[in-house]
């Protein structure tokens, strides 16, 4: 069962943060207003789950939501869309061309991890010295939020700003930006405090992080660190949790009958009871329905005919690449490609068609073949309440049990533990229906066989351009596309260089 987020509003955000304003327009903060705020457990638990309510924000905020922005650099993905000036924010993120540092979808995934971050550190801050009886967890889940996204944030951006308080004033914002040294120190930090006292899995609502949340994340943090055997003992506990299991198939996964499932480690939730129309719909704001389903549907206008299939159009961003395609078809990977692609052929087979000539200029643009099924288009994941487009109520599944298997395989592996790294990538390959790695694989070869695998598990879930980037294979994979080394980070956004003085056009990320 979903869990309704609801927006934290009143005093809570009385002098720190609307919804409307940039986090780098931070007035004074009410100390009176806060002092009284956090005196009560009632309140505490409200402001945490205020954290929460502004993850799922960033996540689904129109064109500009992580999701988006993480997956599109990849080679398992194109922009789509209408035509080559569809949303050209995010075209010129997809093909590498005019990533500027006023992009209005790098600016918004910034600016709402900032803000969520302030809000985290205004539990923090304010409850530390507190005896309320709920403190340990509201810090553990405030400090795991905050790690999540300066992990997220050093990912995309490299350096950034640490802010581990809220400025009282103006002057106090302007901060410089910290090594990523220092930020993964931080988050090993947070994430050790978090794994000291969240509960485990099934013992509080569904999408609250939990002990096994923190964990994972905190082996996800070390293998980007390149710190292979630190790194096991966090997945091994996850691993050997028997509340914790891969869905019995991919198509479970998706499915809205497996929400908050035994596979999922943070998910984001979303409703479709508030019966969005055109009349009370806010673009830009919180709606807490999931938009991007529709964004990413197929295009309907008569280009994607999707009769005998479960589908229903949407706008259509968000298409497979070619070389996706091929890879699904290259593995003989039959059950995990019908959960996540359906060609053209396979289309046309179950009724469908595709009519090209309906498309601006007889072109569909970035079409290469497919459509998507992974975070499909799904009647029953919409409401009959208001406009379907607008009530998607799919979760994003940000952190999943088969990712955990991946990067335990990565990390035996580089640790020179190959059977075991063959153990838990068989276990991905086995639930995809694929038969166990050759057992004579190892080294090279079997790291290899490991990027392959994640590829075709974790496609169009905006994790592949930034492990090329990692593994020092983007340059390779990415060959032709646009991309140059510049791309692997995003640029700072403007907006935070003129507002925060400690930063200068010199400390933009090179090439911007």
């Amino acid at each position: 069962m979903k869990k309704t987020i609801l927006t934290i509003i009143g005093v809570l955000f009385l002098g720190i943060i609307s919804c409307s304003e940039e986090f780098t327009e931070n007035p004074r903060i009410n100390v009176d207003d806060l002092d009284t705020f956090f005196l009560e457990e009632e309140n505490v638990e409200s402001a945490v789950i205020g954290i929460y309510d502004l993850m799922q924000f960033n996540y689904a905020v129109d064109w500009s939501s992580v999701f988006l922005v993480k997956l599109l650099p990849g080679d398992d993905a194109n922009a789509a869309g209408g035509n080559a000036d569809d949303q050209s924010q995010l075209q010129a993120i997809d093909d590498y061309v005019d990533v500027s540092s006023s992009n209005a979808s790098i600016t918004s995934v910034w600016d709402l991890f900032y803000r969520t971050i302030s809000l985290s550190n205004l539990v923090i801050n304010n409850i530390a010295d507190s005896d309320l009886s709920n403190k340990n967890r509201a810090l553990a889940e405030a400090k795991f939020m905050r790690a999540w996204c300066y992990f997220e944030l050093t990912t995309m951006f490299g350096e950034v700003p640490l802010r581990l308080t809220v400025p009282e004033k103006a002057e106090d914002f302007g901060i410089v930006k910290s090594s990523r040294a220092d930020i993964y120190t931080q988050i090993e930090l947070d994430l050790t405090a978090a794994i000291a006292d969240l509960p485990g899995k099934g013992a509080s609502d569904s999408f609250r992080a939990t002990k096994e949340t923190a964990e994972a994340l905190m082996g996800k943090v070390l293998v980007f660190q390149e710190k292979y055997s630190e790194s096991i003992p966090y997945f091994e506990s996850v691993i050997n949790n028997p509340a914790i299991d891969l869905e019995a198939n991919p198509a479970d996964v998706w499915s809205i009958n497996h929400e908050f499932g035994k596979e999922s480690l943070f998910e984001i939730g979303y409703i479709s009871t508030t019966a969005r129309d055109w009349g009370n719909f806010a673009w830009g704001g919180r709606n807490e329905s999931n938009l991007h389903i529709q964004l990413m549907g197929p295009r309907g206008d008569g280009i994607f005919d999707l009769t005998g299939t479960d589908l229903i159009n949407g706008w259509g961003f968000n298409l497979p690449s070619e070389k996706l395609i091929n890879a699904f078809e290259d593995a003989g990977d039959t059950d995990r490609k019908a959960a996540t692609i359906m060609t053209e052929a396979e289309l046309i087979d179950a009724g469908g068609s595709v009519n090209a000539s309906l498309a601006t200029g007889g072109v569909i643009w970035d079409y290469e073949g497919a459509i998507r099924i992974k975070y499909a288009t799904k009647s029953e994941d919409t409401s009959e309440d208001g406009i379907k487009e607008l009530n998607y109520s799919t979760n994003f599944r940000l952190f999943r049990y088969a990712e955990v298997l991946l990067l335990a395989a990565e990390a035996y592996n580089k640790d020179g533990q190959d059977s075991k790294a063959r153990t838990e990538l068989d276990k991905v390959r086995n639930r995809a229906g694929l038969g166990n790695i050759n057992s004579n694989t190892s080294g090279t070869d079997l790291f290899d066989a490991i990027v392959n695998e994640k590829f075709l598990e974790l496609a169009h879930e905006g994790q592949r351009f930034w492990d090329l980037v990692r593994w020092g294979k983007a340059a390779t994979e990415l060959s032709g596309t646009g991309y140059t080394s510049k791309n692997d980070l995003f640029p700072i956004p403007i907006t935070e260089i003129d507002k925060n003085s400690e930063l200068t056009i010199a400390d933009q990320n090179p090439g911007y």
